[in-house]
């Protein structure tokens, strides 16, 4: 039997050079996605309006590129001469 969490919450492998902060970035980007995910559907149906859904969206954006910068991801490693 399949675990609800797990039908709800799909989480794929890994795939990269591992490292504890690329593990919680990856997260955080399938957690991003996912909301992302919902909140169109909601708009879609009309539950929420196209205002609403930038503003969540924007909010999920911030919030994900404020985990990159806090993990250190995309940064070019310094070179000492």
């Amino acid at each position: 039997m399949i675990n609800r969490d797990d039908f709800l919450y799909p989480r794929s492998s890994y795939r990269g050079q591992v490292k504890p902060e690329r593990l919680v970035f990856n997260a955080n980007l399938q957690e991003f996605s996912q909301r992302v995910g919902y909140i169109s559907a909601l708009e879609t149906r009309g539950k929420l309006s196209s205002e609403e859904a930038y503003q969540l969206i924007k909010n999920l954006w911030e919030q994900l590129d404020n985990s990159r910068i806090q993990l250190g991801i995309g940064e070019k490693p310094s070179t000492s001469i």
